[in-house]
C-alpha cells in the first residue's frame, strides 16, 4: 500500500507537469535553488568534517534545530504543505490509517524540500566519518530527523487548518503579523549583540537546544564522537519520543479532519445573550457605549491599536539599555494614554455605513460622543493607571508617581475630548469592515498623515500647562508641585473632556449626513 501511494504521487506529479508548462519552470527553478543550497551546505559540512568535533556538533545542532523549526512554521506562515496526496481523497477507499500515514510521510520526501532535507541530513551524518560508531548513529538519526521535519509540518498545518475555520483565529493571526515589524529594532539589536558574543553564546545555545526536541536528534552523533554515550542515549530517547508524539498528534488531527469537516464556529453560538448591552443602561449613551465597547473587543482593526501597547513596553526597555537612569520606562503611562486617547478619532470612520444607525434612530451628537468616550475609558483608564504606577514602583521612583499620574490623566482625558471633536469634523480612510487591519487605501496617505499629525500636535498643546508643572516638579524635586500636577491634570483633563463632548456633539448634529457620506465610501 505504501509503494502504491508513492507511485500514485509520482503519477499525479507527472500528469500535473504535462498540463502546465509553467509548473515545469517552477520545478526547475526550485531544483536549481535546492542544488545551490546543497552545494553551500556540503561545503560547510566538509569544513566541519576536518574541524574540531565540538565545533561540528555545535554547528549541526544549531542548523538542525533551525531546520525543524522552519519545517514546522514556514508551511503555515508562507508556503503551505504539498497536498498532492490529500488525505480527504482517501475517505471512501478505506485505506488503513497506519499505512495511509506511512505513505503520506514517505511521500513527503518526493519534492524539492524533502529531497534537500534528506540529502542535507545524510551529509551531516557523513562528517563523522572518522568515528564508525558516530557515523552509524548519524545515519539513524538523519532518518529520524527527516521524518520529524516532515511530520512536524503536517501537524502544524493540520492544526492550523482546523483552527482557521474560526474567524477569531483569522483575526488574531492577522494582528500577530505586526509583531515582528514593531520589534524589528530590538530584534536587529539583539541579533547584532548575539553575533558579537557568538563565540561564547552559540556553544551555550547549542548545548541547551541539544536537550530539546528541536536539537536532540542532531546532537547524538556528536556526543558519540566525543565519547559521551550516556547523553547520546538520553537524547536519542528524546528524539524518538518526540517523533512518536508528533505521529500520534498527526493521527488524531487527521482522523478529526476526515470525520468532522471544517465549519464556521460562529454558527454554533446560542442566541439570547445581549453582551455589553445587558450591562449598560437602556439610554442612547448606554447603547452607543455598549456597541462601541463590543467593537473594541471584537473588531481586529481596534485590536491592532491595542496590540501596540504591550509591544511598546519591549521597545522602551530595549531603548533604555544604557547604564544611565531608567527614564524611558517611566514614560510608558503618558505614551499609552496618548495613543489610546487619539485612537478614538477613527471611531466613526471604522463604523462605515453602520453609522447610519445613529442617524436614523435620532441619537444626539452628545450622546454619541459620550458613549464612545465611556467605551474607551472602560479599559483605557485601568491600563493607563497600571502603565503609570507599575514602572514607578518597580524602578523605585514612587516620588514621581503624582507627577506622572497627572500627566497621564491629562493626556488621556484631554485626548478623549479632542478625539470627540476631531472625529466629528475630520475623517480619514481606514480599513473597511472585514479587511486586513493594516491595509492602507491607495492615495489616502497624505490626508491621513495630515489629520493625525495636526491632531497629535493639538493634543500636546492642550496639556502644555500640566507639562510645565510636571517639568518644574521634576527639576525642583518639590513634592507640592507634584501633587499640583496631579490636580491640574485631573481638572484640565476633565474640563477639556466635557468641552470636547459638547463641541463634538454639536458638530455631529449639524453635519451628520455629510459625515455619513464621508465614511460610507472607500476613497
Amino acid at each position: 500500500m505504501v509503494a502504491h501511494l508513492l507511485r500514485l504521487k509520482l503519477t499525479l506529479l507527472r500528469n500535473s507537469l504535462r498540463r502546465s508548462p509553467w509548473q515545469i519552470v517552477g520545478i526547475i527553478f526550485g531544483a536549481l535553488y535546492g542544488i545551490s543550497v546543497l552545494v553551500l551546505l556540503f561545503a560547510g559540512l566538509f569544513y566541519l568534517s576536518i574541524s574540531d568535533a565540538e565545533l561540528a556538533r555545535t554547528a549541526v545542532v544549531l542548523a538542525g534545530a533551525t531546520a525543524v523549526l522552519g519545517w514546522a512554521l514556514i508551511p503555515i506562515l508562507a508556503t503551505g504543505v504539498d497536498l498532492t496526496l490529500d488525505p480527504a481523497r482517501f475517505v471512501t477507499f478505506a485505506v488503513p490509517l497506519p499505512k495511509l500515514l506511512t505513505g503520506l510521510a514517505v511521500g513527503g520526501l518526493i519534492g524539492v524540500p524533502g529531497a534537500v532535507t534528506l540529502l542535507a541530513a545524510l551529509g551531516s551524518a557523513a562528517i563523522w566519518w572518522r568515528s564508525p560508531a558516530a557515523l552509524a548513529a548519524g545515519l539513524v538519526c538523519a532518518i529520524i530527523a527527516v521524518f520529524t521535519c516532515i511530520i512536524a509540518a503536517r501537524v502544524t498545518v493540520a492544526a492550523s487548518t482546523s483552527l482557521s475555520s474560526s474567524r477569531r483565529f483569522k483575526d488574531i493571526s492577522g494582528l500577530v503579523a505586526i509583531i515582528p515589524l514593531v520589534l524589528l529594532g530590538p530584534l536587529i539589536g539583539g541579533t547584532m549583540s548575539g553575533i558579537s558574543n557568538a563565540q561564547e553564546y552559540l556553544p551555550s545555545l547549542a548545548r541547551t537546544l541539544s536537550w530539546t526536541p528541536l536539537g536532540a536528534v542532531w546532537s547524538v552523533p556528536g556526543d558519540v564522537a566525543l565519547g559521551q554515550p550516556g547523553p547520546a542515549a538520553a537524547k536519542l530517547g528524546i528524539a524518538v519520543v518526540f517523533l512518536a508524539l508528533l505521529a500520534w498528534a498527526w493521527k488524531v488531527l487527521l482522523v478529526r479532519a476526515l470525520v468532522t469537516p471544517p465549519h464556521n464556529a460562529g454558527a454554533r453560538r446560542k442566541g439570547g445573550k445581549l453582551g455589553f448591552f445587558g450591562l449598560f443602561p437602556a439610554t442612547p449613551t448606554g447603547a452607543v457605549a455598549a456597541r462601541a465597547l463590543t467593537y473594541w473587543i471584537r473588531d481586529p482593526r481596534y485590536g491592532a491599536s491595542l496590540l501596540i501597547i504591550p509591544l511598546l513596553v519591549v521597545v522602551l526597555l530595549f531603548l533604555n539599555r544604557s547604564e544611565g537612569p531608567p527614564v524611558l520606562p517611566l514614560l510608558l503611562g503618558p505614551l499609552v494614554a496618548f495613543l489610546l486617547a487619539y485612537g478614538l478619532s477613527a471611531d466613526i470612520a471604522y463604523d462605515n455605513t453602520a453609522f447610519a444607525l445613529h442617524i436614523s434612530t435620532g441619537v444626539s451628537g452628545a450622546a454619541d460622543r459620550a458613549g464612545r468616550v465611556i467605551a474607551c475609558a472602560v479599559f483605557a483608564v485601568p491600563v493607563v493607571l497600571l502603565a503609570t504606577v507599575l514602572p514607578c514602583l518597580v524602578l523605585g521612583e514612587a516620588d514621581l508617581l503624582p507627577v506622572l499620574l497627572g500627566v497621564s490623566l491629562a493626556m488621556l482625558l484631554s485626548g478623549l475630548g479632542l478625539s470627540s471633536v476631531v472625529s466629528a469634523r475630520y475623517t480619514y480612510n481606514v480599513p473597511l469592515p472585514g479587511e486586513n487591519a493594516f491595509k492602507t487605501q491607495p492615495g489616502s496617505g497624505g490626508r491621513t498623515i495630515l489629520v493625525q499629525s495636526l491632531g497629535m500636535l493639538a493634543q500636546l498643546a492642550l496639556v502644555l500647562p500640566v507639562l510645565a508643572l510636571a517639568l518644574a516638579a521634576v527639576l525642583t524635586g518639590t513634592a507640592l508641585l507634584g501633587w499640583l500636577t496631579l490636580a491640574a491634570g485631573l481638572l484640565l483633563g476633565s474640563g477639556l473632556l466635557l468641552a470636547g463632548i459638547r463641541v463634538g456633539g454639536r458638530w455631529m448634529d449639524r453635519r451628520a449626513p455629510e459625515l455619513l457620506a464621508s465614511v460610507s465610501v472607500n476613497k
